[in-house]
This record gives structure tokens, sequence and C-alpha cells, in this order.
């Protein structure tokens, strides 16, 4: 007991020298705030993906723009142009489900600050940590709305492009270069699945982002290296989950994990579930 309270202890207090709310221990499953990234839904709308974040056990979910409000509303979409109407529906089948909203994106952020302000504002209603963007053009606007609304911002990273060598944000040691000396709350919303495409081992990015990891999209995939390895259940693949998760509770992560699983998409319940039991069981055996 003594270890759990020194964790939680350790944990909050990381979270409150980077400014970031720390998600509490109600959010939390096997010691992580754990649950989907709407996208592993996108077959459906805002209100499945909630009721089906919360059948496979998660607690927390994460948003992305231009998914549809619902089956009875499909016309509806659900991104920062939503109506306080909107946003009200969404928040109201949020506590029916027993869930919590943590993170908004991938979005694009504009430099100007009329337009990234409408992002924050959005974030600001939903009571979100964090947003995930890769808007790298748009630092010095995005770190001025993090100071303002205290909400956070990570860089997301897709796999590498090698036929274009425009696009950095594959790389961990980037991320890491063009938010040093920045507000402490603009950091990496590290996806491993990508990284592990990109033939980078995620612990390795990890650790070279200590302290600035802001949020995760955490996956297991078949295969290494290669852009078109898919999902799989946590614990059967090669992306070395325990590790990834023992690193994370070393940082005493703070913020939300986000299943985002991108495979057998119309019926991907079970494999999320059997994902969040994997946390669970970690947490229980630490």
């Amino acid at each position: 007991m003594k270890q759990i309270l020194a964790v939680l202890v350790f944990s909050s207090s990381v979270a409150a020298a980077q400014g970031l709310t720390p998600l509490p221990p109600e959010s939390q499953t096997g010691g992580f705030a754990i649950g989907c990234q709407a996208y592993t839904f996108n077959r459906f709308s805002v209100v499945e993906a909630i009721d089906k974040t919360a059948a496979a056990g998660g607690k927390v979910i994460e948003f992305y723009p231009g998914q549809k409000l619902s089956p009875t509303e499909p016309t509806v979409v659900f991104n920062h142009d939503a109506s306080d109407e909107v946003v009200a529906k969404v928040k109201a089948k949020l506590g029916e489900a027993g869930l919590r909203a943590v993170n908004y994106g991938v979005v694009e952020v504009p430099a100007d600050e009329p337009g990234a302000r409408k992002v924050f504002d959005f974030a600001k209603k939903l009571g979100l940590r964090s947003i995930t963007t890769e808007s790298t053009g748009s630092l010095d606007t995005i770190e001025k709305l993090v100071k303002e609304y205290g909400i956070g911002c990570g860089i997301h990273n897709h796999p590498r492009r090698p036929n274009d060598p425009s696009y950095r944000v594959w790389d961990p040691a980037y991320i890491l270069e063009i938010v040093k000396g920045r507000d402490a709350r603009i950091g990496a919303a590290a996806d491993t699945g990508h990284w592990t495409r990109s033939g980078i081992k995620p612990v390795d990015a990890l650790r070279l982002l200590e302290g600035r990891v802001v949020s995760v999209h955490l996956k297991d995939l078949n295969v290494f290296g290669q852009r078109e390895a898919h999902d799989v259940p946590f614990g059967t693949g090669v992306s070395d989950v325990p590790a990834v998760l023992d690193e994370l509770r070393r940082q005493a992560f703070g913020g939300n994990i986000s299943i985002e699983y991108e495979y057998n998409w119309e019926s991907s319940v079970p494999e999320v579930a059997q994902c969040i039991g994997f946390v669970r069981g970690y947490g229980a055996r630490k």
C-alpha cells in the first residue's frame, strides 16, 4: 500500500510540475488512464464509440474531428465547430456511460490565433487534458494558448515517409528538438504503433522523450518495421507492451493511453477489451 501511495504521489507531483491536471484514480485501470481513441470505431458514430469504449472496459476516450454524432443524427459532425447543443449531448452521453473525455486529435491547429482558439475553446468545453496535432508550424500560437488555457498539446507521429523528407515528426528526436525550451505542457502524443512501423523501438523513443510525453496511442503490431503491419491484442505482437508500460510507469506518466485499434474495424470490441484486460493484469502483477 505504501508503494502504491508513493507512486500516486510521485505521479501527481510530476503532473503538477508540468502544469497538467492529473487524471484521477477513478479514470485508471491497472495504474493507467486507458481507453480508446474514437477512431477505432470510425465506422460508427460518436455515441456508438462511447458505448463501445465502455463495453471494452475503457474509462477514458479521445475524440477525433469529423465523426458523425449518432445513428439518429448522421449528418451532424462532431468537431471543434460543433454547437454548444451538440457538445452538451456528447457530455451527457459520456456521463451516462461513465467515461471521461481526455483528448482531441489528430487535429490541425492553424497558426492564426482565432482559428487555433476555436480548437482550444472546444477542448475547454469538454474538459480535456490535451490536444493532439501535427501542426508544427503553429507552435508559437499553440504555446501561447497552452499557457492561457492550461491545456497540453502533444505532437503526434505517423509512420516515416521515405518519399517525403519534409515529413519529420515520425522521428522522436525531431519532436524533442522542436519542443525543447517551450512550455513543459507541449510534448509528444506518442504513437507506439507508428514508431514500430518506422523501425523504431517504442521504449527507446519514450526514453528519449522522458518528461515530454503528453499522451500515448498504445499499439501492438504483428510485424516490425513495415507500414503494412496491423494491430493485434496486447502481448501477442512484436511491440513489447510490458516494456512500454514499465517505462511509462518509471516516468510516472500521468496522461491518457488511447487504444487506436485499426484492424477488424467492424467487430474490434473483443480485441480492444483484451488489450484493456492486458493492462489491468499488468497493474495487478505490479
